[in-house]
């Protein structure tokens, strides 16, 4: 993390119909934080899901939507739900601490509004969000690698193939893995193998320019890559690519069963549609990754939309 990005304010939420309290939390906060305000529950919703907020305040009495519902919905909603909520409350309203606290709020502040106070939860909620946010991160990548894990793939794998879905276009699944990888072990010894890992990792990396294309280990020496909007040919086409830049590498193999390292690629494109499960296309691709390695290795084996198979001769 750069000394720049260190120094940008973290973005707070007022949601409160009373200009008055909205204005004394922006005094007290202004300082260290960027405040965006909304005086309704609607606008208070639309901003928190546009918006990458580190905490909202929201106000329990407002008309129209309380407090409580506004809460509700935050809690519901995939784009809000891990932002801590500190709930507005007068010293005489306990039963209301006690409701918000119950539905997610994670702490409260009393009206009149003690600036120490205020400004002692708000950077609690706030740094706390932010380590939940950088673990929650930290999670879904492998420790290895760096790039997407498993459970990342798995989530966003469905996403994507329901876009690809809604919007009619090209999806295709790649599986990747590393040839005669065990061999390589055995004789070079497991740290360079991670080496090796880490190295194919970054040239699948390099290779994938678009905000659609996504990389993930899928397990052990095995990779998966999803892209959105090429045809089946250029999906093809791209992945003998990639798969010429792993042996590009020149990283020694044992010679019994290679001269450098490769991979081998089976691949599927179609237009999903509704009536598709992902997980038949993914066994597709799977199986077109061990006809790769049954024909010799070193290459990609694709399946179209018509089903008919695509390989190298060799």
């Amino acid at each position: 993390m750069n000394k720049n990005t260190l120094n940008i304010k973290k973005k707070i939420l007022i949601i409160d119909d009373s200009k008055l309290q909205t204005e004394a939390l922006r005094t007290i906060l202004e300082d260290e934080y960027d405040i965006t305000t909304s005086q309704t529950a609607q606008d208070g919703l639309k901003n928190a899901k546009i918006g990458s907020y580190s905490l909202i305040i929201l106000d329990i009495i407002m008309p129209g939507q309380d407090g409580f519902e506004v809460l509700k919905e935050l809690q519901s909603t995939v784009l809000t739900k891990y932002i801590p909520v500190i709930i507005i409350t007068s010293l005489s309203d306990a039963h209301y601490e006690e409701k918000g606290l119950t539905l997610g709020a994670v702490d409260y502040i009393t009206k009149p509004f003690v600036p120490l106070i205020v400004k002692a939860r708000v950077r609690t909620h706030v740094k706390l969000y932010q380590y939940q946010m950088n673990f929650r991160q930290q999670a879904m990548l492998d420790g290895l690698t760096g790039i997407a894990n498993r459970r990342s793939y798995n989530k966003n794998s469905r996403i994507k193939w329901r876009e690809a879905i809604r919007l009619e276009l090209p999806f295709t699944i790649c599986m990747i893995d590393v040839d005669n990888f065990k061999t390589y072990n055995d004789t070079f010894g497991h740290a360079k193998g991670d080496k090796v890992l880490i190295s194919v990792a970054q040239t699948l990396s390099s290779h994938l320019q678009r905000a659609t294309d996504f990389l993930a280990r899928y397990g052990g020496e095995e990779f998966v890559i999803i892209l959105m909007e090429n045809d089946a040919r250029a999906s093809y086409e791209f992945m003998k690519r990639i798969c010429k830049a792993v042996e590009d590498l020149h990283i020694p193999q044992n010679p019994l069963v290679a001269q450098w390292v490769t991979i081998s690629i089976g691949g599927v494109t179609l237009v999903p549609k509704i009536t598709d499960t992902y997980d038949t296309y993914v066994q597709i691709a799977d199986t077109m990754l061990y006809d790769a390695k049954r024909y010799g290795r070193n290459q990609v084996v694709w399946s179209n939309e018509n089903k008919e198979q695509w390989l190298e001769k060799k």
